[in-house]
């Protein structure tokens, strides 16, 4: 049952829908990646609603936007991003491992997404992710960043 909930949650993030990904989450789950460190589901479906949406705004963006999954188990999973950054228009390729918790129910409890945030800060933000990629001053200023941005998408709802 796991499996297919990881399978429900990438089939539903390639057709760009926030909804069915936040279904795929318990009530009370948690999510981490090196950006976001999220609690509940509500929550959780905001940011993939919010990424969602950004995405379906820019058809630009979303040309270039590519999931692809390449591995699955019953608690891990890899797949990799291929995006542009909307805050600075250039194109990033995101290698992610992602693991998995379930409730008895198969769905997601606790969900953590692994990546190189230096390689993704080179590509993204360009010689500023180069030059400070590496540092807790980068990467503390891209989460408060991504954090507001969340906080005004759910005030807009």
């Amino acid at each position: 049952m796991s499996r297919q909930t990881i399978e429900r949650l990438y089939a539903a993030f390639a057709r760009l829908d926030g909804d069915e990904m936040q279904a795929c989450y318990a009530a009370n789950a948690r999510f981490e990646d090196e950006v976001f460190k999220l609690d509940g589901a509500r929550e959780i479906g905001a940011m993939w609603r919010m990424l969602c949406e950004a995405t379906k705004a820019q058809p630009e963006t979303r040309a270039h936007w590519k999931l692809v999954t390449s591995h699955i188990t019953d608690r891990s999973a890899h797949w990799d991003a291929h995006y542009i950054f909307s805050a600075t228009g250039r194109p990033v390729l995101n290698r992610i491992d992602a693991a998995f918790d379930f409730d008895k129910r198969g769905l997601i409890l606790k969900h953590r997404d692994r990546f190189d945030f230096w390689a993704w800060s080179r590509q993204a933000l360009g010689t500023p992710g180069w030059l400070l990629g590496w540092t807790p001053f980068l990467r503390n200023k891209v989460k408060a960043r991504a954090a507001a941005n969340l906080r005004r998408f759910l005030e807009k709802r």
